[in-house]
């Protein structure tokens, strides 16, 4: 069903929630990276362990791994963006792994090119939370974030969590979203935000 995807031996699972522990696929041979067990670990500390009825959007999605953690801690629903076709498949095979096609969304668009997120239809219309992790030093975080903000999809209050190398310096302010908390785990470095409706 899922041609070229397997299990890789770094074991990546589901670090918290009823899906706790199950491993997620990778894809063999591609150049997706995952973000670390550990660091998704981090920042659901940083979150808070339950999240249910959270609507979350895991942008430049990769394997998914993060919704999908969100949907394991009670989420409600999850919406997956990638431009990648494997990273699409990738994400749709990890949802089958753990049995939540059904709370998931997964959309393939491309981000760099200015998804207007706000007229997209198959998406809710707000979330609680998103989740960026695209490629180190692109500079897509601050025109990511413009995207969410422009395009009205966030809750007053939701929170943004924006991955980078630990050497990428971001703004204080960046369209609309305040930082709030930084924390660096290795080479990896995690910003969250709050959205300051006007």
């Amino acid at each position: 069903m899922f041609p070229g995807i397997r299990v890789l031996d770094i074991d990546m699972r589901i670090t918290g929630g009823t899906g706790r522990g199950r491993k997620l696929a990778q894809l063999k041979g591609q150049g997706i990276r995952p973000t670390s067990d550990r660091v998704r670990e981090a920042v659901f500390n940083m979150l808070g362990q339950d999240l249910t009825g959270w609507i979350v959007l895991d942008l430049f999605a990769g394997t998914g791994a993060f919704g999908i953690d969100a949907i394991s801690r009670g989420a409600s629903q999850a919406v997956f963006v990638d431009h990648s076709t494997q990273a699409i498949e990738l994400i749709k095979r990890n949802l089958f792994l753990c049995g939540f096609e059904q709370k998931a969304l997964v959309v393939k668009a491309d981000l760099a090119a200015d998804m207007d997120l706000g007229k997209h239809s198959a998406l809710p219309r707000f979330f609680d939370a998103a989740f960026m992790d695209p490629p180190y030093r692109s500079g897509l975080i601050p025109r990511t974030c413009r995207l969410l903000t422009t395009g009205g999809v966030l809750k007053p209050k939701a929170v943004v969590i924006a991955e980078t190398a630990k050497n990428e310096s971001l703004p204080d302010v960046i369209e609309g979203l305040t930082a709030a908390q930084e924390k660096t785990y290795g080479d990896t470095k995690i910003s969250i935000f709050f959205y300051e409706d006007e």
